[in-house]
């Protein structure tokens, strides 16, 4: 049976380890509006070099011209601007899932040292009872571990896709450039 203290002591850790949480998904945030201002303080920058030069134009060969030299930088840019988005989202979910690895862990090895300590006190006769409880304790374990790897095998396979998909598109971004300089 629990005492006040370990009551205490098990709310005390939860609210600690919501708070951790909680500035971890902050942190995330914070680099994700840091990363929206310099590029909102760099794209201000960028339209207005471009507007200077579209006014300097003298004729629409060399506006086509310009707008070619404008399409491959904008769209590397936006192929580096979800790198960052996706970097700054990984990096907070492994932050989390850590947290979540290292509290599931805890709470696990506690049930555990319940489990037998009530084994060790369970009345004669009980055998079958207590292994059908650990039986139980030990087919969860094996389904949570379960879970963490597929979770983990599919954040890699989104990843390895995230990171094909970004490239593939930098590449063709490329291509359109060129064919269009040479036109």
């Amino acid at each position: 049976m629990l005492t006040a203290e370990q009551v205490m002591a098990a709310h005390k850790a939860n609210v600690e380890t919501l708070f951790g949480l909680t500035n971890k998904a902050f942190e995330g945030v914070e680099k994700l509006v840091e990363l929206n201002l310099q590029v909102a303080r760099a794209a201000l920058g960028e339209v207005a070099e471009a507007t200077k030069a579209a006014m300097s134009v003298k004729d629409a060969q060399e506006l086509m011209a310009l707008q070619a030299g404008l399409l491959q930088p904008a769209a590397e840019k936006a192929a580096a601007y979800s790198r960052h988005l996706y970097d700054i989202a990984a990096a907070t979910s492994a932050e989390v899932s850590k947290v979540a690895e290292a509290t599931a862990a805890d709470t696990q090895s506690k049930f555990m040292s319940a489990v037998d300590s009530a084994v060790k006190n369970a009345p004669a006769g009980s055998e079958n009872a207590v292994a059908l409880v650990k039986s139980a304790v030990a087919a969860a374990n094996n389904a949570f571990e379960g879970v963490q790897k597929a979770v983990k095998q599919a954040t890699d396979v989104a990843e390895a896709n995230f990171q094909s998909i970004s490239a593939s598109a930098t590449k063709a971004t490329q291509s359109i450039t060129k064919v269009k300089r040479a036109a």
